[in-house]
């Protein structure tokens, strides 16, 4: 292959978080990775199967790679919309990685319970975000294999 038509992978994530500042530091932290990363927002759990399910307004979203998933949201919030996706024929082979700052065991164990294919906190110093966000990315973006329906 001839490095001039070598482009680094590019993966679609839907990010799916109410706050404004940790969309930003989750995209910022993607910054400087070998990976060009197409990112949907949602800001809650409805927003998001809307997004998913190609709905109105969003008919034309692309079929995310992986879904970051925060915990706490208004409306539908991450562990409504981990069960709804795990219970839906077509979106429960996306894989979802839930990002929240709970620690708590009974969130963790709620997570896998419903299918969660990992559980990270977010933690508080930007350095180890960053850090987090980079490990993330060298796992699921470079390692996993993703199904084919998650490819359109």
């Amino acid at each position: 292959m001839n490095d001039s038509n070598f482009a680094p992978p590019k993966f679609r994530v839907l990010l799916v978080d109410d706050n404004e500042d940790d969309v930003l530091l989750t995209k910022h932290a993607f910054r400087n990775l070998p990976f060009v990363i197409d990112f949907q927002v949602a800001g809650d759990g409805q927003q998001a199967l809307a997004m998913l399910r190609h709905e109105l307004p969003y008919g034309d979203s692309p079929t995310p790679h992986v879904i970051l998933l925060d915990l706490n949201m208004p409306r539908m919030d991450g562990r409504q919309l981990l069960a709804a996706l795990k219970n839906d024929d077509v979106l429960k082979s996306i894989p979802t990685v839930i990002l929240s700052t709970s620690a708590a065991d009974d969130d963790v164990s709620n997570a896998y319970r419903n299918h969660a294919g990992a559980y990270m906190t977010k933690p508080i110093e930007l350095h180890e975000f960053r850090s987090r966000m980079k490990r993330f990315a060298d796992f699921w973006l470079s390692e996993i294999r993703f199904a084919s329906s998650a490819s359109t």
